[in-house]
């Protein structure tokens, strides 16, 4: 199985976080090797332990395993650009928001950000497990959730591929020179005290 490369030797943290949250980033580069079953159930249970209002859980998770007829619709949900280098992914994850309370039918306004909490250990998870796991908004906005029968009342908010670690060199061009983990802005660009007063 080819390695990911370390994202702990190109990325340098200044405040000593857990070394997990550096590890952590979004590589194309895929095997076609499988990710197991026990494995997916690991991301699965990492995000079901996320936190969320009033306990309400309103993430929702759908899957396709490759070589199924569920991957071709799954697939075909994606932009053409993404589908271009997700074929060697192992599963293909649709990542879903309730948009209500279930306690009370009323709307919830932080649905998709408890959702992006569930979504943020799965990809955490992915990065302890050594495995690729990279979210996408390329995909079909309007009729993915009709394709993959996503009632109303929920939202088709991300899509996630899983894979095994490929060989960045057999990506296009493009996409194998951009094939390394991006650092990230200083805390003044993103954290000020008192009120807003940042230049963009």
């Amino acid at each position: 199985m080819t390695s990911l490369p370390d994202p702990l030797t190109v990325r340098e943290q200044q405040h000593g976080v857990h070394s997990l949250f550096v590890k952590r980033w979004s590589p194309r580069a895929m095997s076609g090797e499988k990710v197991s079953a026990d494995e997916l159930r690991t991301l699965f249970e990492a995000a079901r332990w996320a936190p969320s209002t009033y306990n309400e859980q309103e993430w929702r998770f759908l899957w396709a395993e490759k070589g199924t007829p569920h991957w071709d619709t799954f697939f075909g949900v994606l932009v053409e650009a993404n589908q271009e280098w997700c074929e060697k992914g192992s599963h293909l994850v649709a990542v879903i928001a309730r948009e209500t309370f279930v306690r009370n039918g009323n709307e919830n306004p932080v649905a998709v950000l408890d959702t992006g909490a569930a979504m943020q250990n799965f990809l955490l998870q992915a990065a302890e497990l050594g495995v690729v796991a990279h979210p996408m908004a390329g995909f079909d906005w309007e009729n993915g959730p009709k394709t993959l029968n996503i009632p109303d009342g929920f939202r088709l908010s991300a899509m996630i591929v899983v894979g095994k670690p490929g060989d960045p060199t057999e990506l296009p061009t493009e996409l194998a020179e951009r094939e390394e983990p991006t650092d990230r802005k200083e805390l003044s660009k993103i954290v000020q005290e008192g009120l807003f007063n940042f230049d963009e």
